[in-house]
């Protein structure tokens, strides 16, 4: 049965209008910016409802079909940044990467590309509903591309980089370095000197040789570290004593907030983001929670961490 087939019976609809919905999808996006960290706009393409619940039952139908990189840590069930984090924290030297516009640097043809790669047999409708259930379009006119927004899209670029993760992956261990990606960020550690430096045209020329030509290198966010700087994986900071950490600046911010918050001093937007603050503390660094309740008190610490805003 092909994938136009059994959803179109899912959905008691003909495959004929199935196929001529899906036409229509990649424009069902509503557009927004928000602020990126460094005050650039970031767009992000939100698709209606509709369009959302397909997508995710495409999802359901190829998640065990397909595979996704161990490497791999972000959007994976199990998986998480203080995973991440932990896998590099006992290795002195670190470089750090990215990817320029990831998600829409992701074209269908490499998406298809992996299915086919990894067994899944598709004929030209099935491509073609494919490419429209998951890709948007910014204008009538434009290419089809991955969204920022849309709820299967970190499944889709997981697949996407499988064979990626699996080259540079194999490379490293024979390096003897530790590599993971975190969505768009790529770690790698090791305890040999000097090794890293090879590894950013590594990168590159694994990108050309697995058909991802079009994702590029961030070369302004290429930071190689060791133990004599502040080393720091996903926003989790990794201590010289091989123990993750908050870091110093975020624990002095999150103890000046309790306080300010004890002296009624925080409105309910600033309570709200303490409380994020103690749930990453209790989730990365417990021992600081414990600490928190212990100068200021089990009850306020906890009184914070039930917050509602009303």
């Amino acid at each position: 049965m092909t994938i136009v087939e059994y959803i179109s019976q899912g959905l008691f609809i003909s495959e004929s209008e199935f196929v001529s919905y899906t036409n229509t999808m990649p424009r069902r996006y509503k557009q927004f910016y928000i602020k990126k960290r460094n005050g650039e706009d970031r767009l992000i393409a939100q698709p209606a409802k509709t369009v959302k619940n397909l997508q995710l039952t495409v999802v359901g139908l190829l998640r065990d079909e397909l595979r996704i990189h161990p490497a791999a840590m972000a959007y994976v069930k199990g998986r998480s940044i203080k995973d991440n984090a932990q896998k590099h924290v006992h290795n002195q030297f670190l470089l750090k990467m990215d990817f320029k516009n990831f998600f829409l640097s992701i074209k269908p043809a490499m998406f298809l590309m992996c299915l086919k790669k990894q067994g899944v047999n598709l004929d030209e409708r099935d491509e073609h509903v494919i490419s429209n259930i998951f890709f948007w379009k910014l204008r009538r006119n434009s290419t089809l591309r991955l969204s920022i927004g849309a709820p299967s899209s970190p499944f889709v670029s997981n697949v996407v980089m499988y064979y990626f993760d699996e080259a540079v992956e194999s490379l490293c261990r024979m390096l003897g370095v530790v590599y993971t990606r975190y969505a768009d960020d790529l770690t790698f550690s090791t305890n040999k000197k000097n090794v890293l430096f090879e590894l950013p045209s590594v990168v590159k020329n694994v990108l050309n040789d697995v058909g991802l030509k079009a994702i590029k290198v961030n070369k302004d966010k290429t930071v190689f570290s060791s133990k004599k700087f502040n080393r720091h994986v996903t926003g989790v900071t990794l201590n010289n004593s091989g123990e993750l950490s908050l870091g110093r600046e975020r624990k002095r911010t999150i103890s000046a907030m309790i306080h300010h918050h004890k002296l009624g001093l925080l409105n309910n937007e600033d309570v709200t983001k303490l409380k994020g603050y103690l749930g990453f503390a209790k989730y990365v660094e417990p021992l600081f929670l414990t600490r928190m309740e212990r100068k200021y008190g089990e009850q306020l610490i906890s009184q914070i961490q039930k917050f509602i805003p009303g």
